[in-house]
């Protein structure tokens, strides 16, 4: 297959534009306050200290559905905790009201429960790709058609493995006694979830490289499109015909005590990649504090996928490209775009 056409991401912070989906809107009542805003060149924690803070809340109080990328327009919702003696519907009202350095506070509402990560129905995206050969747009084209049709790789981003890229090089040295590891539970799950998804990525990768990530497999754990159910596949002929209409897809490891193994040469493969990862004999119950494991469709759908052409910047070289789609929670916009471009630019900043 021959190179993807080149394209610079994230070149500007308009260039990159985030729309969380929320998975249901704030009831009106409870002792939590749901702020929804727009913010530009802060990450979600710094953004979430700031408004705490001009608000007087306890920031280790607050709640977040996802991590947002600091070099971008990126519009989410957090939850903080009203304090002791102040009513909810009055600090909804102040965080309307208040003005943040780097943000801008579009509505507020109680609601009964604190925001937790993945209470996001998914995420929207506008992203300009930069510097894209003219001559090219073709290919980007034959691309998304390709994309609509058969979804992409859904590949954890090398926004999971830190900005160093070490993360669970890190996670497996604490785990192995060779390093002390982090005393904060948070930084712990953080670690320990990417070396879940190094695993994941190797497995992912070695049935991209035999061309059976979007095909049913006898022992194969599927995926149902529609609900998320998880079904073994004993029935190959049927299922690798339901898998070519999308209605299911293959699932890969997300490792971890409780985690549910395929069986078969599914099994084989995970098992071996395990064992190449983590090392011959790794005891996955002493993880289980960090997560149980789970189940991961090796296939994401993209939905209103579409791009248009925007007039480069004096001086730019090449042709500049808006892609829109949107993507589910857990997927990564970055695997998107690999999809249809040699991407350049920063991407190892936040999880989505």
């Amino acid at each position: 297959m021959p190179p993807l056409p080149h394209g610079t991401i994230k070149s500007t912070f308009e260039d990159f534009v985030v729309e969380e989906l929320p998975a249901y809107e704030p009831s009106g009542a409870g002792e939590h306050v749901y702020v929804r805003f727009t913010k530009t060149d802060l990450t979600t924690l710094e953004a979430l200290r700031r408004l705490a803070r001009a608000l007087g809340c306890d920031a280790r109080e607050a709640g977040f559905a996802g991590m947002k990328d600091r070099r971008g327009v990126t519009t989410q919702t957090v939850s903080l905790h009203a304090p002791r003696g102040v009513a909810p519907a009055d600090l909804a009202a102040r965080a309307k009201a208040v003005e943040v350095e780097g943000l801008t506070v579009h509505d507020a509402a109680p609601h009964g429960n604190k925001l937790k990560p993945g209470h996001l129905a998914g995420n929207r995206f506008s992203i300009a790709v930069r510097d894209v050969p003219a001559e090219r747009l073709g290919e980007v084209e034959t691309s998304l058609a390709r994309i609509e049709g058969a979804g992409v790789p859904n590949a954890f981003g090398a926004q999971r493995f830190g900005r160093d890229g070490h993360n669970a090089e890190k996670a497996l040295s604490w785990l192995r006694g060779d390093t002390p590891g982090p005393r904060d539970p948070r930084i712990q799950r953080l670690l320990w979830s990417a070396l879940q998804s190094a695993v994941f990525n190797a497995v992912l990768e070695a049935r991209v490289a035999d061309g059976t990530w979007t095909a049913a497999l006898p022992g194969d754990l599927l995926k149902l499109r529609s609900s998320g159910g998880l079904f073994l596949c004993t029935d190959a002929q049927t299922d690798r015909a339901r898998a070519g209409t999308g209605e299911v897809s293959p699932t890969g490891p997300i490792v971890g005590a409780e985690m549910r193994w395929p069986e078969g040469a599914p099994a084989e493969l995970e098992r071996r990649k395990v064992s190449e990862l983590l090392g011959n004999g790794f005891d996955l119950d002493r993880t289980r504090r960090l997560g149980e494991g789970s189940r991961r469709a090796l296939r994401v759908w993209v939905e209103n996928l579409r791009w248009e052409l925007e007039r480069p910047p004096a001086g730019g070289t090449g042709a500049c490209v808006r892609v829109y789609f949107v993507l589910p929670k857990g997927a990564y916009a970055t695997t998107v775009l690999s999809a249809m471009f040699d991407v350049d630019g920063p991407q190892a900043e936040e999880s989505e």
